[in-house]
Parts: C-alpha cells; structure tokens; sequence
C-alpha cells in the first residue's frame, strides 16, 4: 500500500478527499465550502476534515491505535475558514510537523488561491502587490476584519482574467505573503473586487442576483495550490498539491 492509499484510510468527512502524501507522513487533503478545519466544541464532531476527536492543545485529530489505549495523533498545520474551500495540511508524524512548522514561521511556504469577483482589474507588469493594515475586532463568536489600522497585510495578484455575463465579474489568482485573519476577503473588497458569496465583506445585492440566476450561493475563495521545501534527517524534500476550482 503506497503513502497515498494509506491515507485514503483516514476517516474522512462527506467531501474531503486526499490529494498527495508523502513518505514522511505528510498530508495534503482537499476541503469543501462549509467543512471545518477542525471542531471548536463537542457539537462540532463530523463537521471537521476527519470523523475523529480533536485536541486543541496538541492540535491534532486523535486515532485509536490497533492496541488498548493506543493513538495516533493526526496533526492539523494550518486552517481555512468554513465558508473556503482548498488544500489543507495534515501529518501523521510528529517530527514532520515540526519540520513543516519551521517553514511556515519562516513565512517559506507559497499558496495561490483563486477567487471570483464582482468587477474588473487590469495587471501591470508583472504583478502587483496590494499593501495594508488590517485590524481584527471579535465579538463574541464572529470576527470581522478592518483596514486602516494594525498589522501589515500583504498579497500578490498573480494574475486576473475576466468573465463574460452579467454580473461582470473576474477570476483572480492571488499569493497571500502575510497570513491575517480574512486578508484575501478584505483587499478585494477595499479594492472594489468583492468575492462572490462573501456574506460579510462582499455585494450583497449582486450576491443575491447571482444566487438567482446562475445557483452560486458559496463564498467563492479556493485554496488551488500549496508547495514547500522542508528538511528532514539532513535531507531536502519537496511537497506540491495542487486542487482544482470548484466554481
């Protein structure tokens, strides 16, 4: 059985699939719209990536063992919204985790995200980088991000491609450099680009419409590409998933 087949063993939720691992335990699976990366309480269980037990302090979903008593820690390494959907990583090994970890600290780790948008943006050159302090204000459960004041928030177009029909709309390609809590939701909306779907940033009147006549009704923000390098045992590995846009 190869590393993929294995862990197409996992008890995944209805949507989750499994798109590459590797020898050392590491795991790329894709997401739906409306799944959790991980329950938040008991309530939760069966709404998050796998049908196990979740530990916040170790971060990861808990598998019995094959012995009494016995588990086996699955780690969660990063997190995506409920409402987006895409890649996400898992490791099935400790000292992986801790390997891939560094890399993201590092700020090492590329991820493209597609989102569709109400609007039209042209490229200059070869890209653009969209600068901005976003502050985060809870309340009770909900978050909302704003611009104007806190933490340098930064992304690259990569690319954009408009879409024909009404509501003009446009595909974007977008690599997040920062990592801030609803960063790709908020520069496309302070641009005048709102994502299709978004319920707390976005149009809501072309939302509506666009629901109506063409049955869109998910926040339209897909995770397509996530690539590493990470070291292990002195050696260099290298970790590319890539998932297709579900809109």
């Amino acid at each position: 059985m190869n590393s993929h087949q294995q862990f197409n063993c996992l008890p995944l939720t209805k949507g989750v699939r499994v798109l590459v691992a590797d020898s050392n335990g590491l795991i790329a699976v894709d997401k739906p719209a409306g799944t959790l990366s991980h329950p938040n309480v008991k309530s939760d269980q069966g709404k998050g990536l796998l049908n196990l037990p979740y530990d916040s302090e170790k971060q990861a979903y808990i598998k019995p063992g094959r012995e009494n008593g016995d588990v086996q820690p699955i780690y969660l390494l990063n997190r995506l919204d409920s409402a987006t959907s895409g890649i996400l990583l898992l490791s099935a090994s400790s000292r992986t985790r801790k390997a891939v970890m560094e890399v993201f600290e590092n700020r090492k780790v590329t991820k493209i995200y597609k989102a569709l948008v109400f609007g039209i943006t042209k490229i200059k050159g070869r890209g653009m980088i969209w600068k901005d302090r976003l502050r985060v204000v809870q309340s009770g459960k909900s978050v909302r991000a704003d611009t104007g004041s806190g933490k340098s928030a930064e992304t690259e177009l990569v690319s954009a491609r408009s879409i024909p029909g009404s509501p003009i709309a446009s595909l974007l390609e977008l690599k997040p450099i920062t990592g801030r809590t609803h960063q790709l939701r908020v520069q496309c909306a302070k641009r005048r680009l709102p994502i299709v779907g978004d319920r707390t940033y976005g149009n809501f009147q072309k939302n509506k419409l666009i629901a109506r006549t063409k049955g869109i009704k998910r926040l339209c923000l897909h995770s397509s590409e996530t690539s590493l390098e990470y070291v292990l045992d002195g050696k260099l590995f290298r970790f590319r998933a890539v998932s297709d846009i579900p809109f």
